[in-house]
């Protein structure tokens, strides 16, 4: 809730004010003790407190890139968003130059092209010195009228990309600002009549040409100011028209790089799909001829088992075949002396006996499906009945 942009805030270059600021720089100051301590719950007329109690200015410093009170302030700029003619208090505001200095920066991040240029460049004219925290945490002396010069002509301030803003010239030939007319050229034109008024009469006789060249209204000097003027003008616009041009050639590279990078990438991925490909297709090569080995296994383990299994009914069958014709020879012409002395019962064959019991068992009907009929045939075969026919 504490880092949260005011709902009544307003967009500002279509995102939200506290996204001007770098998402990493952000974190930093969220983190922040001075953040979390001072900066809580400030608003527009509480922040100027803290803006007089300021004594130096800077962006991040330290190993760990530590966030100055100059910059909490900032976000905190942005994050409640004040109304303009407070900011336009802070700019003009000559006793605290921090103070001025904190409203020139806020407006830079969220003015447009025409305030930044009407309200930042009477600010060149302030020649205070000021203390700026560098990134190894030592401290550096400048003024007022650098740091405006940097906030106007540079891209980067404070560790914080500024948005671009359209040049001067561009702004005079549509009409949106006057040309600039610096804060000297009034004093300078007093000081060169007051050096003609103590001039004698006569050296003013003598020299007219001279002093209607060197008077400061004079048609010749207006003329030569304006072919002065014109030829720094046309200067700076060659200059911007050169930093213009080289911005786009590095823009053009940067999409080159981009692009070559993006192919490298493309040209890896289809290595490594081709790569990926070629060893599934081994692998299910692999698998199809491991399949293949263990079906002819099996099948050849199924062909063993099948001819032991009539290699043993065909032996079994001869060891009966053979067995039955021995036992008949051998019943039929060696009968022992022994066993031809014997009773019938005991010269019996053991199946033979086996066989006639299962016959009397079946004669009796003690066998009879039905468990009542068995057991009255058990009965009656015990009294010595005949057994019951069903």
């Amino acid at each position: 809730m504490a880092n949260r942009t005011d709902p009544a805030a307003k967009s500002i270059r279509g995102t939200n004010p506290q996204n001007l600021v770098e998402k990493i720089l952000r974190s930093k100051i969220y983190q922040n003790t001075y953040w979390k301590e001072q900066c809580f719950g400030l608003t527009a007329e509480t922040l100027v407190d803290k803006a007089m109690e300021l004594d130096h200015l800077g962006g991040t410093y330290g190993g760990n890139r530590k966030p100055t009170p100059f910059m909490c302030l900032v976000m905190k700029m942005l994050q409640i968003q004040p109304e303009k003619e407070i900011v336009i208090e802070f700019i003009k505001n000559d006793d605290y130059k921090y103070v001025r200095i904190l409203g020139a920066f806020y407006l830079r991040l969220t003015g447009s092209d025409t305030d930044v240029y009407h309200y930042l460049e009477p600010l060149y004219n302030d020649y205070r010195k000021l203390r700026r925290k560098l990134a190894d945490g030592q401290f550096s002396l400048t003024h007022v009228d650098e740091v405006i010069d940097e906030l106007l002509t540079t891209d980067y301030s404070c560790d914080i990309a500024m948005p671009r803003i359209k040049k001067r010239w561009t702004l005079e030939s549509l009409g949106s600002l006057e040309p600039r007319q610096s804060a000297l050229e009034e004093d300078f034109e007093e000081e060169e009549e007051n050096e003609d008024n103590e001039q004698p009469a006569d050296e003013l006789e003598d020299k007219t040409h001279e002093k209607d060249y060197y008077r400061g209204r004079s048609p010749t000097r207006e003329r030569d100011r304006d072919r002065r003027r014109e030829s720094h003008r046309h200067r700076d616009r060659d200059y911007d028209r050169e930093y213009d041009r080289d911005y786009d050639r590095e823009r053009g590279r940067g999409r080159d790089r981009d692009r070559d990078r993006e192919k490298e990438r493309d040209r890896d991925r289809e290595r490594d799909r081709d790569r990926y490909r070629v060893r599934e297709e081994k692998d299910y090569g692999r698998e199809r001829e491991g399949r293949e080995r263990e079906r002819r296994d099996r099948d050849r383990d199924r062909g063993r088992r099948r001819s032991y299994s009539r290699s043993r009914s065909r032996s079994r069958d001869r060891k009966e075949h053979d067995g039955g014709d021995y036992r008949k020879r051998h019943a039929r012409s060696s009968v022992s002396p022994r066993r031809h002395g014997d009773g019938a019962e005991d010269g019996e064959p053991k199946r033979k006996k086996e066989k006639k019991e299962k016959k009397e068992k079946k004669d009796d009907g003690t066998d009879h499906p039905d468990p009542e009929i068995a057991e009255a045939n058990r009965i009656r075969a015990s009294l010595g009945l005949k057994p019951l026919r069903m």
